[in-house]
């Protein structure tokens, strides 16, 4: 793709991210009172040790995922490896 197009893109992006949080700002006061209005605590922000937990989780599961997909390529492979060598034997 034209390195102008890929620039283009880019900037796209980012003035699209930078216009969502700057939209959320500004709304944010009107949703605390519409909470407020309505009865709804706030959620309260995880801990720094929640965080990480979470964090922890979800690198456990990713690796658990990436880790099958290796065992099931090096079963693809060696399957291929002993197909070609009994059709050589």
């Amino acid at each position: 793709m034209n390195k102008h197009f890929d620039d283009a893109r880019y900037y796209l992006s980012r003035a699209s991210e930078h216009a969502a949080a700057g939209v959320k700002e500004e709304l944010e006061p009107v949703v605390e009172r519409v909470n407020e209005l309505r009865g709804v605590e706030p959620e309260p922000e995880p801990s720094r040790v929640e965080k990480l937990q979470s964090d922890l989780r979800e690198i456990e599961l990713r690796a658990e995922g990436e880790a099958r997909q290796r065992i099931v390529e090096a079963r693809e492979k060696v399957a291929a490896y002993r197909d070609t060598t009994e059709q050589s034997a």
